[in-house]
C-alpha cells in the first residue's frame, strides 16, 4: 500500500482507528470540494486514464485477483459470493468499457432546469449539484471499486469505499489504476480512497461521520445492509434483499413466458435481481406451468410450490425430487440459489396483492398480452423497477443506461431504483434576478 493512504493494516488500535478514520474523511471533504468545481474535460481524462490503466495491469488484477479467490476456497466461502469474486479477462475489459461509457454520459453537474419567471421579475430554477461525500460498503465484486469511483467521479463527488476482506488484493490492485488516472489528471488522490484494512470497526466509524460523509451505499447482504442501517448517523440509501417475482398473467403468450421465467431464474442465480418467485394465473396454470416446471426441473431448480401447483405438476412428468411444499417464509425469500417459489394465484388482483405484501420492491414483472394488465401492474405494483414482458435481469444500471450503479435503492426519497450519476447528486433552488426586492 503506499504511504498516502492512512489505513494500511489489518488491525488499528480503537482510537488510532478512529483518529485514522477521521484524518481519511477530512481528506475527502477537502478533495469534494476540488471535484466539484472540476470540469467535465478533467473528469473525463480522469476516467479515461483509470480505464487505460486497468487495461495495461490486467495481468496484475488477475494475479491478485486469484490470492483472493485461493483464500475464499480454503474459508469455504459459498459459491455465490465466489462467482462474485472472481475476475477474468472480459470482466477486466468490461470494468474499463463502464469507465468510458461513464465517460461519454452528460455531465449532469451545473444543470438548470425547471426555470419559471414570477410575476415579481425574478426567475426560479434549480440546479443540479453532487452530494459531496459518498461512502460506498460492498461485499465481493471487485469490479464496484471501478464502477463506483467512476460514478462518483463523474458526479462530482468524492468516495470512501471499503471493500469486502475476501476482495482485499483485488480492490487495492484497482485502487492503484484509480490513484493513476487521478494523477494523470491532475485530481486530488483522496477523491477516491480505498480503505486498506479489513477491520470491521472501521465500517463502524466510516458511517458515524456526518461531519465528513454525506451519504453511505452499502452493497452487500441482508446482514451488511441492517447492521449499517442500524448503526449509520449519516443518510443512507439501500435494499436490503431482492425477492423478485414473475406473474404470468391470464393472456400471457407460453413461449415469451418461459423464455422471461428462465432467464429471469437461471441466467445468474447469485445477483439481487434473479427471479425468486413465480406467480401464475390460475386460468393459465395448466397451459403455461407444466412446461416451465420441466425445464427448470431440468436445469436443477428446485421448486417449493402451492398445493395447487404441487398437484398440478405431480401429474406432469416433474421431477418429483425437486419439487417441494413451500412454506411461509419461501414467499420472502431470497435464495440467491437455483431455487424458486411457486404460486398459483386467481388473477391479476390476488397478484398484485402478493408482490405488495412478499415482496423486497426491488423488481417485478409481468408476462401478458393484456394493455389493461400491464397498466395496472405498472401502477399498482410498488417496488423501484416495474416491468412488462421482460425479464427482471434488466433491472441494472448498466441496462438501464447509466453507464452503471452505485447500488440499487428500494428507499422511496432522493433515489429509487439502480442509482447512477443523477442518483449521486441532488438539486438546489437558483434564483436569478435584476434588482428585484420583495414588497410588504
Amino acid at each position: 500500500m503506499t504511504a498516502q493512504h492512512p489505513l494500511s493494516s489489518s488491525r488499528i488500535a480503537g482510537d488510532e482507528l478512529a483518529q485514522r478514520m477521521r484524518t481519511l474523511g477530512a481528506a475527502a471533504r477537502a478533495a469534494s470540494a476540488e471535484l466539484a468545481r472540476a470540469s467535465t474535460r478533467v473528469k473525463n481524462h480522469a476516467l479515461l486514464a483509470i480505464a487505460a490503466s486497468l487495461r495495461a495491469r490486467g495481468g496484475e488484477l488477475l494475479t491478485e485477483n486469484a490470492r483472493d479467490l485461493d483464500a475464499a476456497r480454503s474459508t469455504g466461502l459459498e459459491e455465490p459470493m465466489i462467482d462474485r469474486l472472481r475476475l477474468s479477462e472480459k470482466s477486466i475489459e468490461a470494468m474499463a468499457d463502464g469507465l468510458e461509457q461513464v465517460a461519454a454520459l452528460p455531465d449532469p453537474v451545473g444543470e438548470i432546469s425547471d426555470c419559471k419567471r414570477r410575476e415579481s421579475g425574478i426567475v426560479v430554477g434549480r440546479m443540479r449539484v453532487p452530494l459531496g461525500v459518498v461512502g460506498i460498503i460492498y461485499e465481493s465484486r471487485p469490479n464496484v471499486t471501478a464502477d463506483a469511483a467512476a460514478l462518483c467521479l463523474k458526479s462530482g463527488n468524492a468516495c470512501i469505499l471499503r471493500g469486502g476482506s475476501e476482495a482485499l488484493h483485488s480492490n487495492q490492485a484497482i485502487a492503484i489504476s484509480v490513484r493513476a488516472g487521478l494523477a494523470e489528471a491532475g485530481l486530488p488522490a483522496a477523491a477516491v480512497q480505498v480503505l486498506a484494512t479489513t477491520d470491521r470497526a472501521a465500517v463502524g466509524h466510516l458511517v458515524a461521520m456526518p461531519e465528513y460523509v454525506d451519504v453511505i451505499v452499502p452493497r452487500g447482504g441482508k446482514g451488511l445492509i441492517e447492521r449499517i442501517s442500524r448503526e449509520a448517523r449519516v443518510p443512507v440509501i439501500k435494499h436490503l434483499d431482492g425477492n423478485c417475482h414473475v406473474y404470468l398473467d391470464d393472456s400471457a403468450d407460453a413461449t415469451r413466458a418461459l423464455a422471461i421465467v428462465l432467464n429471469a431464474k437461471t441466467q445468474r442465480y447469485g445477483v439481487c435481481n434473479a427471479a425468486e418467485s413465480l406467480l401464475v394465473a390460475r386460468s393459465a396454470a395448466g397451459r403455461l406451468l407444466p412446461d416451465i416446471a420441466r425445464q427448470l426441473a431440468g436445469m436443477g431448480v428446485e421448486l417449493r410450490c402451492c398445493a395447487d401447483t404441487l398437484e398440478l405438476l405431480r401429474q406432469s412428468a416433474v421431477d418429483a425430487r425437486l419439487l417441494k411444499p413451500a412454506t411461509e417464509a419461501d414467499w420472502y425469500e431470497e435464495y440467491l440459489a437455483p431455487i424458486l417459489a411457486v404460486r398459483i394465484v386467481d388473477g391479476i388482483d390476488q397478484a398484485i396483492a402478493h408482490i405488495n405484501h412478499y415482496s423486497s420492491h426491488h423488481t417485478d414483472a409481468i408476462v401478458t398480452d393484456s394493455h389493461e394488465h400491464a397498466m395496472r401492474f405498472l401502477r399498482e405494483v410498488d417496488s423501484s423497477s416495474v416491468m412488462i414482458n421482460a425479464s427482471t435481469r434488466f433491472a441494472d444500471g448498466f441496462e438501464y443506461g447509466l453507464g452503471a450503479e452505485i447500488g440499487i435503492s428500494t428507499d422511496k426519497f432522493h433515489a429509487r431504483g439502480p442509482v447512477g450519476l443523477e442518483g449521486l447528486t441532488s438539486q438546489k433552488w437558483v434564483v436569478f434576478g435584476n434588482g428585484e426586492v420583495r414588497g410588504g
